[in-house]
């Protein structure tokens, strides 16, 4: 359930690596080794507004100073590390530099407004660290990402893929007095550069030489190297349990090689995807009785699609034949579908 959006570690997602490894390594370091150090890093914005210390606006919101905070935004990054290989590693990193310095404006004017209308002064130091830019990813995240029923309970309440990642966010949101204040200022930073208001998108966001420039220097460094496809023996209670989850995982990896050999086959010619090449899971493919040596009847055509799916992964940017295909190819399992069309 936790890995809703993807299971491929951080393959293609060189930027999300590098966030979840140097902030979390200079937390611990300033948390373990330099506690002296800790109050260049105080996000303090009455010493921003009243001794001009602008370089607190950096520092103060770069490394968290809880490690709390720490655990928790990293592993929303690495959720939300699928959205670095929907958009590519630039406009995930524009997506992010945008909802920084949004936030750093909603954060002054929220507080300025508790101050004018309910006489609220807020404390003068919030919560460090790389959380407004988390608290943005979960606008596409809620936007963009479908939402699949995993169980039922209570009645109408249901568990989803996504239910996980929102209690951690939640978890994240709760961890402090004044963190609200960066939470708010984070979704809405988040909401004014993915609906584009105020074409803030073309303003802030990473020129190209410069992401040519880390492309040539920090991507190798960053970078992770592609899943292997062998298949893992299952853990199940007896041998055809394990045997049963075997198969399974050789049908997912035998549909994803398909669909990649198939999209780099269209990125070639161009043109739709010849998915009446893709191989069947393989229990349908060949169903051999061992005592016999005699083979099963064809397999049944492919189920009908939802229409409703359909338009779930269109919302997302992704054609509707290539909507349509991934769902036949996984037997309308929507997950698996956006797993697909999302890693490939």
């Amino acid at each position: 359930m936790f890995t809703s959006t993807g299971s491929s570690g951080l393959y293609k997602a060189p930027l999300s690596k590098s966030l979840l490894l140097v902030p979390s390594a200079l937390s611990l370091l300033l948390a373990l080794l330099l506690p002296h150090c800790q109050k260049l890093f105080v996000y303090d914005l009455q010493a921003v507004k009243n001794d001009f210390q602008i370089w607190r606006l950096i520092c103060g919101r770069i490394i968290c100073l809880d490690l709390k905070d720490t655990f928790c935004s990293s592993l929303l990054i690495y959720n939300f590390r699928i959205f670095e290989r929907r958009y590519g590693s630039r406009k995930f990193a524009s997506f992010l530099l945008g909802s920084w310095v949004l936030s750093a404006l909603f954060d002054f004017l929220l507080i300025e407004a508790m101050q004018y209308f309910f006489g609220i002064t807020a404390a003068s130091n919030l919560p460090s660290g790389f959380l407004a830019p988390v608290f943005a990813l979960f606008v596409p995240f809620y936007c963009s990402i479908p939402r699949v029923q995993v169980a039922q309970i209570l009645g109408p309440l249901s568990i989803t893929n996504k239910t996980l990642i929102y209690i951690l966010g939640l978890q994240l949101f709760t961890s402090g007095s004044y963190i609200w204040i960066v939470a708010i200022s984070g979704l809405m930073s988040g909401l004014c550069y993915d609906s584009k208001m105020f074409q803030v998108h073309q303003v802030l966001c990473i020129p190209s030489w410069m992401a040519k420039f880390f492309s040539w220097t920090l991507e190798p460094i960053f970078s992770s190297s592609e899943p292997t496809s062998e298949a893992r023996i299952g853990m199940g209670a007896t041998l055809d349990i394990q045997r049963q989850q075997r198969m399974e995982l050789l049908d997912r990896q035998l549909m994803f090689s398909q669909f990649a050999q198939g999209r780099r086959q269209r990125q070639q010619q161009g043109g739709m995807i010849n998915w009446n090449r893709l191989f069947p899971p393989l229990r349908q493919r060949q169903n051999v009785n061992y005592q016999g040596g005699r083979q099963s009847e064809p397999a049944a055509p492919p189920l009908e699609v939802s229409e409703e799916q359909v338009a779930r992964l269109m919302e997302m940017g992704f054609s509707r034949g290539d909507a349509l295909e991934a769902l036949r190819a996984s037997n309308n399992d929507l997950n698996v579908a956006t797993n697909f069309l999302l890693q490939h």
